[in-house]
């Protein structure tokens, strides 16, 4: 059955008129806020009678159109207006809305509170993302009516900041009191003689703003500020908001990584940027030597020398993208569905990401370094360049993480970032392909959807961006970059759609990328590749028979390969793009290889079906230069020992295995290279049947785990202290990234002693968790201490609650560390935490780390009755207040059909009794979706319980 969407791409049709000019006027108090906007409108080709306006959730005291009469009908979602007389074509006219908003505490879209510090006026943001435009104004809030934007903000003169998009028009000055009021000033003061109040105008001119851009906010915060000047001596100011109090330092390091990210836009990103390296690097080397001499205090000759040699050698360069404002702001946000969102020189940053707190985790800072980056790029493509329609979210957020996983490698070295995204990919619990193959499972780009928050998925962040790589691949990197320049010049200012995008990256190809776009694009699910080579030593020629699965028609895709010698040296390699079911692929006068590299890189957005001897996985596991090779043979045979080991309990894990875990520990290059990520080892049997059994896999890898320690005590113990001694404070994102992968190594180590759970390793964890200055090596130490059979485990987790409620970031810490613990009785921890008094569940930070972790612990979520309890009493309490986090919580139900049977009768009654307790049209759609999705638990739990009613979608 076709699932219904509330919205289709036919829904978005041109805009009658186009959107010239918006002056708003917003005058705050603590509980409602005055709106009043005119807005210049220029009617197109035809003329108009009519003109419908979005608004949500306003109250409407007045509408009117200087020089036109008017009569308007206030429907559910909007504003219809009719015209007295037709508006002529090419002719502007004005509409006048004098409107009320109220901020929520709990819906985070249009106006919300956010946290407010102690004896401060109530802090009020915006969030426009996706139509949060049209709960504070009345407006065509659609991706294509970008305007300039004139906004006055009138409040509390208490609040330290009041900020908004563009330039500063009319500074902050206090209005005086007594003054006389016109019509419209007594709509907007109508008590005038309540407390002082500021104005404050700002003005938005250089870049017409889609309506989800405008920002607005009034709060309490400490600023900091500082001048970035591009190595050409142009500069803009940069600006960062954070909570009252917050240590200047850590705020100094934040703008650090700011600074760093804006300046590797320009020298590695662009047109240009494959041309003149070396020239690049060396004024990024000379840019932070100026940096830290300045810090020092240095003399000013001394700089100057240095900025000298920068301009200079800027001129041998053609750089990237150039801010166009004379100030972007970075500003803290505590509640938000999103961990960061672009606003047009405005980026609002998750509070507990946007500076390296002290109680930040290692994980916690690449994210603070990667979100930075990405809003920041989105000025050029997002804002400057904007999708046409909702449908065009993921080619809006698809580039720019491209952008940011490229500023990531920079840092932390190809090999682990890639990595990284193998393995948020193959995660087979909560990864991007279980995700895709689920009930739940949407394409990047749906036929339609019911809420815009559908379309903003790990689809849209991991595979929508694995696909604009593969589009890389094909072209090859320096074209890319040209035909992304092309798009970025031809659409400036305006709004592109899919098919523009993707007609310009084939017109650079030489090919038509539509037929690959259609495929990757408008279907879930991915291609699964059998591969079968030979070789024939007469001819000295290889024959690679490829045949995929996945759907049709067959999916179009980069094929990365090369035949390898035992050592690891390559004999021959090449890129083959796939288009037909089966093809081959013949490699000439080439030696006999030892093993092969299949999709080297990842090179292809699915999964691989090959199965070479055993001993020849070993082998590459130990000699593969390419870490996608390299981890795909180990994770063959470690998915090959947790098959086994659930197969046969009285099994013992092979001592090959064993050996080469060791080995590879122990390889210093490898992890300084790849890191400690490279040892996952998934609860994953590699057998359909078996895939989602969560609880016989998680013993499997325990009992795996426990092997490797009891055998190799000693090693690890020495191991530990070896990465032990290697931490230190940073200077440089790069210098972190060392110290970062070397306390990935050292806590495996630990992790994995862990399972002795003997008094001597307690004692070990212990000291980590009390002597450590690191946020990284004080929650794993946790995480581990509350699993184990330590007697002092329960003091130390409601000390560790009561020290973390006091600082919000350890606090986000703190929750998830606990519940994605193997603790026996994880979920009474978490019972005595929501009775604590200080899990706030209106805050999206607490849901996340709390209810959104412990779903992803599907071994107890979902496979244990006191779990399944816990998770639907959640459940139940989130839908009534965020709708964005219970539909993502859902997508835990998907892949019920492929659970043990015994679980489909309870976990499919839990999601029958949501339905009925769901008001939410998207809650409930998400629900049909996955009980549909389902059919075999379905038709089980009808046959016991009776038919579901009303499940059509």
């Amino acid at each position: 059955m076709a699932p219904r969407f509330r919205y289709l791409r036919s829904d978005f049709s041109p805009s009658p008129v186009d959107v010239i000019h918006m002056d708003l006027t917003f005058a705050i108090s603590d509980t409602e806020t005055r709106v009043l906007a005119e807005t210049l409108f220029r009617t197109q080709a035809t003329p108009i009678r009519s003109l419908r306006l979005n608004a949500k959730g306003l109250e409407i005291h007045s509408l009117s159109c200087r020089g036109h009469w008017i009569e308007y009908v206030v429907e559910e979602d909007g504003i219809l207006i009719s015209f007295g007389d037709e508006i002529p074509s090419d002719t502007e006219f004005v509409i006048r809305s004098e409107t009320i908003c109220h901020p929520s505490h709990t819906l985070l879209e249009g106006l919300y509170y956010d946290e407010t510090p102690i004896d401060a006026p109530p802090t009020q943001i915006t969030q426009c993302q996706q139509w949060g435009f049209q709960r504070l104004v009345p407006c065509i809030d659609e991706m294509t009516a970008k305007c300039r934007y004139r906004t006055t903000i009138i409040a509390d003169s208490r609040y330290t900041h009041m900020i908004s998009n563009g330039d500063i028009a009319i500074p902050r000055h206090r209005l005086a009191k007594g003054h006389s009021f016109s019509h419209s000033s007594r709509f907007l003061h109508p008590h005038p003689a309540t407390g002082e109040r500021d104005s404050i105008t700002y003005e938005n001119t250089t870049t017409p703003m889609a309506p989800y851009l405008f920002f607005l906010g009034v709060g309490t915060y400490a600023s900091f500020q500082r001048t970035f000047e591009y190595p050409s001596g142009r500069s803009f100011q940069i600006e960062l908001f954070c909570p009252p109090g917050s240590d200047p330092i850590r705020a100094e390091q934040a703008l650090d990584v700011l600074e760093d990210g804006i300046l590797w836009v320009y020298l590695f990103t662009g047109p240009h940027c494959y041309e003149q390296v070396e020239v690049r690097h060396e004024i990024y080397r000379l840019y932070n030597k100026r940096a830290k001499l300045r810090r020092r205090g240095a003399d000013e000759e001394d700089l100057m020398r240095i900025s000298r040699q920068m301009e200079h050698l800027d001129h041998e360069i053609v750089g990237g993208y150039i801010y166009t404002g004379s100030v972007y702001r970075e500003i803290g946000m505590q509640n938000s569905d999103f961990g960061g969102m672009e606003n047009v020189g405005n980026t609002t940053i998750s509070t507990n990401r946007l500076m390296p707190f002290a109680g930040m985790t290692d994980a916690g800072f690449e994210y603070l370094m990667r979100v930075k980056l990405h809003e920041y790029y989105h000025n050029l493509n997002g804002s400057e360049v904007t999708g046409e329609t909702p449908f065009e979210i993921w080619l809006n957020e698809a580039v720019t993480v491209h952008i940011e996983q490229q500023y990531h490698a920079f840092h932390f070295g190809e090999e682990y970032s890639r990595l990284q995204t193998i393995l948020s990919l193959l995660d087979p619990a909560d990864g991007t392909f279980a995700r895709d193959t689920g009930a739940a499972a949407m394409p990047i780009e749906p036929d339609g959807f019911n809420d815009p928050n559908d379309l903003i998925t790990s689809v849209t962040y991991v595979k929508a961006p694995e696909f604009v790589r593969m589009v890389e691949l094909i072209l090859g990197k320096e074209p890319f970059v040209w035909a992304l320049s092309l798009y970025h010049r031809k659409f400036a200012h305006s709004n592109a759609s899919r098919d523009d995008w993707v007609r310009l990256m084939g017109s650079i190809a030489g090919m038509d990328l539509g037929p690959m776009a259609e495929g990757w694009l408008k279907r879930s699910g991915f291609p699964t590749l059998t591969v079968t080579p030979s070789y024939d030593p007469d001819d000295r020629r290889c024959a690679i028979r490829l045949r995929q699965s996945g759907g049709a028609p067959p999916w179009c895709f980069p094929f990365r390969l090369a035949l390898m010698k035992a050592d690891g040296t390559e004999i021959a390699s090449t890129s083959h793009l796939v288009q037909d079911a089966e093809e081959e692929i013949i490699m000439e006068d080439v030696d006999s290889p030892d093993y092969y590299s299949l999709n080297r890189g990842f090179s292809f957005y699915g999964l691989l079906d090959y199965h070479p001897d055993e001993d020849l996985l070993y082998l590459q596991a130990r000699t593969d230069p390419d870490v996608a090779g390299r981890f795909f043979a180990f994770h063959s045979l470690s998915s090959q020992e947790i098959l086994r080991l659930m197969q046969d309990q009285d099994a013992e894990p092979s001592p090959d295995f064993i050996t080469l875990y060791i080995d590879l520990l122990s390889d210093t290059e490898l992890m300084e290279g790849a890191g400690a990520q490279v040892l996952t080892i998934f609860p994953d049997a590699a057998d359909p049947a078996l895939a989602h059994h969560y609880l016989a896999a998680y013993h499997a890898r325990r009992r795996l785990e426990l092997a490797i320690a009891k055998a190799h005590a000693l090693t690890l113990m020495a191991l530990y202290q070896a990465y032990h001694q290697t931490d230190h404070t940073w200077e440089s994102i790069g210098g972190l990234a060392v110290f970062i992968r070397n306390r990935q190594v050292k806590n495996l180590c630990l992790r994995l002693l862990a399972r002795l759970d003997t008094p001597e390793v307690h004692e070990m964890i212990k000291n980590q968790f009390q002597n450590t200055p690191v946020s990284t090596d004080r929650m794993h130490a946790y995480g581990l201490l509350i699993a184990s059979t330590d007697p002092e485990r329960l003091k130390l987790f409601r000390e560790m609650m009561d020290e973390a409620s006091r600082d919000p970031v350890v606090w986000e810490q703190f929750l998830a560390a606990t519940t994605s613990a193997d603790a026996d009785d994880l979920v009474s921890l978490l019972r005595e935490i929501e009775d604590s008094g200080y899990l706030r569940i209106e805050q999206a930070n607490d849901q996340r780390a709390l209810y959104g972790r412990f779903a992803r612990n599907r071994k107890i979520s979902l496979e244990t009755e006191e779990g399944r309890v816990f998770l639907a009493d959640a459940l139940i309490r989130l839908m009534e207040v965020n709708e964005y986090t219970t539909t993502g919580l859902l997508t835990t139900f998907s892949h019920i059909d492929r659970m043990d049977t015994q679980t489909h009768i309870p976990l499919m009654e839990i999601l029958v009794n949501l339905l009925n307790h769901a008001s939410s049209l998207t809650i409930q759609q998400t629900l049909k979706r996955i009980i549909l999705g389902n059919p075999i638990a379905l038709a089980t739990y009808q046959s016991l319980k009776g038919p579901v009613p009303d499940l059509e979608l």
